[in-house]
């Protein structure tokens, strides 16, 4: 007889983490890392200067024992990752929400916690989408408020095998008021996975990530790319705080390829997004000024 795989809800039915209490001191230094790795100015980087947004996600890094690992370089077990059969994971998109900016050098906490799982059905299988939920606060005051969405799969195919190869030609540019041309390679992909603790494997293991994960080219960073559209912001409209953001990872950016980050104001806010030659919509961020 035929045996199905069980549905990914299953997996999930009892899956109820606990919220989880994080420290860290918001030390300077990766903030000037990153400005060096994306040769970018660098930001303000002296007590109590303001953190530009999400680079927080250069903090409130875990670092787990080597033996704890699992074959895509994640974290086998625990935390919020869901306890799918041969997982594979994507960062999907986000939300956040900025009162105040988080200040460098001034303690923070960062309270962690599960919010929605849904299963959904895609044109590659059966997916997960998973929320996680973080809550940062310094001198008793809660700053930002993010959620993260990441997509999980059960399985050995990453929904994206015999994928062509992507054009390394040139990007023409693209017209916008606000544009960043990016070429992100293996050094770039090695440095960002170093500071933000990221060990998954697609984005520095070419074999693994053609032979395994069905990728054509190590993958850049989903956030990486937010990062850099963010940039727009900052080098922009610098006198401009952001209160919200919102951001969606659409197709994949490969090492090698030409790309440009493009933005331009929009309604007391900004829309931007990442282009290559073949494809005019990697990701997409909304910006809301306060």
């Amino acid at each position: 007889m035929r045996s199905f795989p069980a549905p990914l809800e299953s997996y999930v039915a009892s899956w109820c983490p606990t919220p989880v209490r994080d420290d860290d001191p918001l030390a300077p230094a990766p903030s000037a890392a990153l400005s060096a790795c994306l040769d970018l100015p660098e930001p303000a980087a002296g007590a109590g200067d303001p953190l530009p947004p999400l680079w927080h996600w250069l903090h409130f890094l875990q670092w787990p024992a080597q033996s704890g690992l699992g074959p895509d370089g994640h974290v086998r077990d625990g935390g919020f990752l869901p306890p799918l059969p041969d997982r594979r994971r994507m960062f999907a998109g986000g939300r956040c929400r900025i009162t105040a900016p988080l200040r460098l050098g001034v303690p923070a906490e960062r309270v962690s916690s599960l919010g929605p799982v849904v299963a959904r059905h895609g044109r590659s299988g059966e997916l997960l989408f998973v929320t996680t939920r973080h809550e940062f606060r310094q001198s008793g005051r809660t700053c930002v408020v993010e959620e993260q969405d990441t997509v999980y799969r059960s399985g050995t195919g990453s929904g994206v095998r015999n994928a062509a190869p992507f054009d390394a030609a040139p990007a023409p540019r693209t017209e916008g008021p606000w544009t960043l041309r990016i070429r992100p390679d293996e050094r770039l992909l090695f440095r960002f996975s170093a500071l933000t603790a990221n060990t998954h494997r697609i984005h520095y293991d070419a074999p693994y990530c053609r032979d395994v994960e069905g990728y054509p080219g190590l993958v850049v960073h989903g956030p990486l790319l937010v990062l850099l559209m963010l940039e727009l912001v900052r080098t922009g409209a610098p006198e401009r705080h952001v209160r919200s953001l919102s951001y969606r990872l659409r197709q994949p950016v490969f090492a090698g390829e030409d790309a440009w980050a493009v933005g331009a104001p929009a309604d007391d806010g900004a829309e931007l997004r990442i282009a290559t030659l073949g494809q005019g919509c990697h990701a997409t961020a909304t910006v809301a000024f306060g």
